[in-house]
């Protein structure tokens, strides 16, 4: 199942895409749709609710449908209750890369290197990314899995931690180089208003094989610049659950992107960074595509 949430007719609603369509349970009168208010809502609600959603879809009246390309498409969760948790170096050549950009020797992280970025970056799958250059002039792009957590969960072993995913969806973990090499912390530069492009929507984690075997790329102006699979990750999603649950209760609805390959553009020679007027494609095979312009 795809679901997401998107702007109709001047409010936003859960759909489930199906094909070009999304079904609005919204437009649904005999459906009881409280608990469909948001995907927040579905995901708290439980596997019942995520099974019923699904069922309802194959009987869903044509009232209930419309074109996708009708349809705003927002973050899945416009707005999680948590930073997003967020995976540093977890790809073997993007250690590579950033140690020779950094003049640093090539150490692979014995742990998970986990940072955030703040609820307020988060934006839409085709929104505009804003662009200050009194702010930052070094924006990259990072292509990443998302993971989205489906129960509340609290010191799982590594063979309990998938049960716990709700779905996976795709991000942009837009960074502003300038600012995290400057401040030697990642928050600031990981945090500017629209530098977590997510969606288009969360594929649950029934319709998804192995997360551990999912083609990632990033375009910029049509070219490609990252592409890799995410078996070659450092931590595997599993591990990654299980050691953010020994310390913290993860909770429904938190999301964690899971780090990036190699490609971004400050490892480039000469470092690229993105301008306004660059469009910047991240895709997770399987799950879908975002697009964001950069805005002047």
């Amino acid at each position: 199942m795809k679901i997401g949430t998107c702007r109709f007719l001047e409010r936003d609603h859960v759909f489930v895409a199906d094909g070009d369509l999304a079904c609005l349970p919204a437009l649904d009168p005999d459906l009881n749709y409280a608990g469909y208010a948001s995907v927040l809502n579905v995901i708290r609600a439980g596997g019942g609710a995520w099974g019923d959603l699904a069922e309802w879809v194959t009987v869903a009246p044509q009232t209930a449908k419309v074109a996708i390309r009708d349809l705003e498409l927002l973050a899945p969760i416009p707005r999680p209750t948590k930073n997003i948790m967020c995976l540093g170096w977890n790809y073997h050549e993007h250690v590579t890369e950033t140690a020779d950009a950094s003049l640093r020797n090539a150490e692979l992280p014995k742990y998970p290197i986990v940072f955030t970025k703040s609820v307020s970056s988060v934006t839409g799958p085709y929104a505009a990314i804003p662009y200050d250059a009194s702010v930052s002039r070094e924006i990259d792009w990072e292509v990443e899995l998302g993971v989205v957590i489906g129960t509340q969960v609290h010191r799982l072993t590594k063979p309990q931690a998938l049960a716990c995913v709700f779905g996976y969806t795709v991000i942009n973990d837009i960074s502003a180089r300038d600012l995290q090499f400057r401040h030697e912390q990642f928050f600031i530069g990981k945090s500017l208003p629209g530098a977590c492009p997510m969606g288009p929507w969360i594929v649950t984690a029934d319709d998804v094989a192995d997360p551990q075997d999912l083609e990632l790329r990033c375009r910029v102006n049509n070219e490609t610049l990252q592409e890799s699979n995410t078996r070659y990750m450092i931590f595997d999603v599993a591990t990654i659950i299980a050691t953010l649950s020994q310390s913290m209760v993860l909770e429904p609805g938190d999301v964690i992107a899971t780090g990036t390959p190699s490609g971004v553009g400050f490892a480039q020679k000469p470092p690229r960074y993105l301008v306004p007027g660059d469009i910047v494609e991240c895709e997770v095979a399987g799950i879908g595509t975002i697009r964001n312009r950069i805005a002047g």
